[in-house]
């Protein structure tokens, strides 16, 4: 039977501050999407390096669990106590909440975090809406009681290097964010956050479940996230920034392309962030030619949108544990 993924999503009215209004279109109201599952046989992607081509291919299931024990031991110090702890486990039995782009809206996102389910948060946690500061404290304060995670988003990547004394070009969304650290009142969020940040993977795969903040590359499914503030690798590129075309926008930013939804694996979702893609106020799933999905959950938070979350049921445990 298919999984049904609970969505809520809420509007920040900047004409009301602390003011919740439905969100056009339907959103603000419980909807359902329905989501395939994916079959038991494990297939693995293997990048050929020279020819650029991508090769999809069945293995073992004695292969399967030593290239899980590799990729899971090889993870990030963050990653393994994820996977490894008790309570963590515990609370991924109650299910999941996959939550989108939250710039600064903290109204909304203290909404999002109001769950019993283990909260993934896909990144973009700063800059645009009133309160990044306070976003960052909640954050952290559900980190600390072992309830979710953040993954890097290309915006909380510029804060970390900022507060690391790197030279970034202008940018007033950050520099807005940096003045909310500064004030006094937030001065606990401005000497803790900068190791969170160190230490927020750039994607996490739970058995056939890809979350990551821009776009999905297959070696991601082989490969450990490199460290989320060090030199940008190609991966790193992808899961901060998408995938882009050679043209530039109106805007001065890079156009943005989908081709690599085409390229995950059958069976596999990927969960993301960055694009705002949907045109109805809830996440917008596009499915891939090579029977994968993605599913974009950025709603323009903090940006006049709305913050929207998806709500996995318990039993996507029993996929991850055939996974570990």
């Amino acid at each position: 039977m298919a999984g049904l993924i609970s969505c809520l999503a809420f509007g920040y009215s900047p004409l009301f501050p602390g003011f919740f209004k439905p969100a056009p279109n339907g959103a603000g109201v419980r909807t359902h999407v329905r989501q395939k599952k994916g079959r038991l046989a494990c297939h693995m992607l293997v990048h050929d390096a020279f020819t650029q081509k991508i090769a999809l291919r069945p293995f073992s299931a004695r292969m399967r669990e030593a290239y899980m024990e590799g990729r899971i031991g090889g993870q990030t110090q963050m990653d393994r106590g994820f996977l490894l702890d008790e309570n963590v486990k515990n609370a991924l039995r109650k299910g999941l909440r996959i939550v989108g782009d939250v710039h600064g809206d903290l109204q909304a996102f203290r909404h999002a975090i109001a769950t019993d389910r283990f909260i993934i948060q896909l990144g973009d946690l700063v800059d645009y809406g009133p309160d990044s500061a306070g976003v960052l404290r909640a954050m952290m304060q559900v980190m600390q009681e072992g309830r979710g995670l953040f993954l890097i988003g290309n915006h909380d990547r510029k804060l970390g290097r900022a507060l690391m004394g790197r030279k970034l070009r202008p940018d007033p969304p950050l520099e807005a964010t940096l003045s909310q650290l500064y004030r006094p009142e937030n001065q606990d969020v401005l000497h803790t956050i900068l190791p969170y940040l160190e230490a927020a993977p750039a994607w996490i795969v739970l058995g056939r479940k890809v979350f990551v903040h821009g776009a999905f590359d297959v070696r991601m499914l082989m490969e450990p996230p490199p460290p989320a503030l060090g030199r940008v690798t190609f991966l790193l590129s992808r899961a901060l920034f998408g995938e882009t075309t050679n043209r530039v926008q109106k805007d001065g930013y890079p156009e943005r392309c989908l081709n690599w939804v085409n390229h995950i694996p059958t069976g596999y979702t990927v969960y993301c962030g960055h694009d705002q893609r949907s045109t109805n106020g809830c996440p917008l799933t596009i499915p891939g030619r090579t029977g994968g999905e993605a599913i974009f959950t950025d709603t323009g938070a903090g940006k006049g949108g709305h913050l929207a979350w998806l709500d996995l049921p318990p039993d996507f445990m029993e996929e991850f544990s055939i996974a570990l």
